[in-house]
């Protein structure tokens, strides 16, 4: 196996020799600062930075105070609506049910893509959108890449020994926390050519966690046993936006099944409700966190059958696996929709 940080190195070998990869273990890190000026032109300047808690408690007020005055009806009689005329139950009570942005995006837990901290892990929506996108005006946010390490695997031996990795990983999350999830996700090379048909499923990507992604280079390790009991294993959840698409090229390409299987898109509409409609895994990172996933053509269009995948298909391959995972997490922090409508 081996992994990728910011240094690769591939040496020169002989064809018919196996190629050494050397690897200078070092982290990704996205460093996002906040601002702690309250002037709207430095806020305008520069959409990526993160809003403070303070900023965003009196962006919150403005937006009830407006709301408030553009419902209540004009009168000369009518005293001016005052903080001190809200109660302390009411108080309370919107305390607690506002939603927070999470740790990633506030930098108490550390930044999305950078090392994980152990501490407290806060997975709730980012709240920006709903404020901020108007019309066809959208909000810049910064690029989502995982930070942690990425093992790449593309012989049948390595894939075999990654996979015992991530099988240990789960049982210890299962017995801390009673779940075992997965953010998995598949690429293939696709076909320009009227009647040849795409690829097989090349690459397969799964993350677990925010320390460790694992990228399986199966069109050339295939799938080994071990393997085959962990996608088939019903006990470990499978999430990603389309994973049916994906279990069912995996099948007809290597026939191997992956159960328990749950799409991301069918879950984002039973805990956001409102009208139901397609997510891309894109917009969720969008919605729900506040950044960017990059898709440019060039890699999630490349060779993916190519004898060693490149820096920044490893990146691209386990950030989409990573996000899978995350959003997942987020979003089963919220409550069910019929427990927000009771």
């Amino acid at each position: 196996m081996k992994t990728i940080s910011d240094d690769l190195h591939y040496s020169a070998t002989p064809p018919n020799k196996k190629p050494k990869i050397s690897i200078t273990a070092t982290e990704t890190t996205i460093t996002t600062t906040t601002t702690t000026t309250t002037q709207f032109e430095t806020l305008f300047d520069d959409w990526n930075t993160p809003f403070s808690n303070e900023e965003l408690e009196a962006i919150d007020l403005a937006f009830e105070a407006a709301t408030e005055a553009s419902t209540t009806p004009s009168s000369s009689s009518k005293t001016p609506h005052s903080s001190s005329s809200v109660d302390d139950n009411d108080s309370n009570i919107r305390s607690t049910t506002r939603r927070r942005l999470p740790g990633s995006i506030l930098g108490s837990n550390g930044e999305l893509g950078s090392s994980y901290n152990s501490g407290s892990f806060a997975l709730t929506p980012c709240s920006r959108n709903l404020n901020f996108r108007q019309g066809d005006v959208r909000m810049k946010y910064p690029a989502l890449n995982f930070g942690g390490r990425i093992i790449y695997s593309r012989t049948n031996e390595e894939v075999e020994e990654a996979t015992l990795q991530i099988l240990k990983s789960l049982e210890d999350r299962q017995c801390t926390t009673g779940r075992a999830v997965l953010g998995l996700d598949l690429e293939w090379k696709p076909s320009f050519d009227r009647g040849i048909p795409q690829g097989k499923a090349a690459v397969m990507q799964i993350c677990g966690d925010m320390t460790h992604c694992y990228v399986l280079h199966i069109i050339h390790s295939g799938i080994p046993g071990c393997l085959q009991s962990l996608l088939e294993n019903t006990t470990f959840i499978k999430v990603g936006v389309g994973i049916d698409n994906d279990a069912v090229k995996l099948f007809h390409d290597h026939n191997v099944s992956i159960k328990s299987v749950e799409d991301l898109s069918c879950l984002a509409n039973q805990k956001l409700g409102g009208v139901a409609k397609q997510w891309s895994l894109s917009g969720l990172v969008e919605t729900l966190i506040c950044k960017q996933l990059l898709k440019p053509k060039k890699i999630r269009l490349g060779n993916w059958e190519t004898n060693f995948l490149s820096k920044a298909q490893l990146q691209y391959a386990a950030t989409d696996a990573f996000a899978s995972w995350y959003l997942y997490e987020v979003l089963m922090s919220f409550p069910d929709l019929l427990e927000n409508q009771e």
